[in-house]
């Protein structure tokens, strides 16, 4: 048996220490689980990964045609990533990260999923605020620094804890009409918006989304958490852009 508790990494970022720790919880099973924090607030785990898997097959279940081009905004532990990587028309992944730290882990290989992406010529780190490129004008900018002005069948978003719950007040305007139009301008006609949250359906959230997109519908995820020792549940939005 291993170490029960180890930091493997700990560095500043532009928005504090981030840190990388493995655990061991030996009454709930024989597993590493990888955690990382953002100062003393915990960003993500994978004791609970469903809702992130979920988020590229509910997401990308809902685009057409194949060849598919994806943006996954938010790498964390690589979860979704990696589950967009396993749909087969998927071509290209653009996985953008604000925290360089955490594109460096997956990279070096310091956490599980890193060997997947890295393996996988389909997949690209792009670093970057996901919240900037979304709105940048696609004349000259937008999510591939590569080809500017350049449109994706799916732009799949897990950064916030929800659209009220943010990690930085610098992306509270993003949840808003004027923006979300902007980002979706990236979008090719009846391409998707896909979002995870940990927070249940947020009805002006599912309003403003209504305003930009079409077919929109809030999906919960259920999964058992042992801590609790009841069912928790996240949230996945979808949305199309008309077309």
């Amino acid at each position: 048996m291993g170490l029960l508790f180890e930091q493997i990494d700990s560095q500043p970022s532009v928005i504090g220490e981030i840190t990388l720790r493995r655990r061991r919880i030996p009454a709930i099973g024989d597993r590493d689980i990888y955690e990382v924090k953002l100062g003393e607030e915990f960003l993500m785990s994978s004791m609970f990964v469903d809702a992130e898997v979920a988020l590229s097959d509910i997401g990308l279940g809902e685009t057409e045609g194949d060849n598919l081009s994806v943006v996954v905004g938010g790498l964390g532990l690589g979860y979704t990533a990696v589950a967009a990587l396993k749909h087969q028309r998927v071509a290209e992944l653009l996985v953008v990260e604000y925290l360089r730290p955490v594109i460096g882990w997956h990279q070096q290989e310091l956490v599980p999923l890193g060997k997947d992406l890295n393996a996988d010529p389909r997949n690209r780190y792009v670093h970057g605020s996901f919240f900037d490129l979304a709105i940048a004008d696609p004349a000259t900018g937008g999510f591939d620094p590569e080809s500017p002005g350049k449109q994706f069948d799916a732009i799949l978003l897990d950064i916030d804890h929800s659209p009220r719950a943010l990690l930085h007040d610098s992306s509270a305007s993003f949840y808003t009409a004027n923006n979300l139009r902007l980002m979706a301008r990236q979008l090719k006609p009846r391409g998707v918006f896909a979002m995870w949250s940990n927070e249940g359906e947020d009805e002006e959230f599912m309003a403003t989304l209504r305003d930009v997109f079409i077919d929109v519908a809030c999906h919960v995820v259920s999964f058992f958490n042992p801590f609790q020792n009841r069912e928790s549940f996240n949230t996945v939005y979808v949305a199309r852009k008309p077309g």
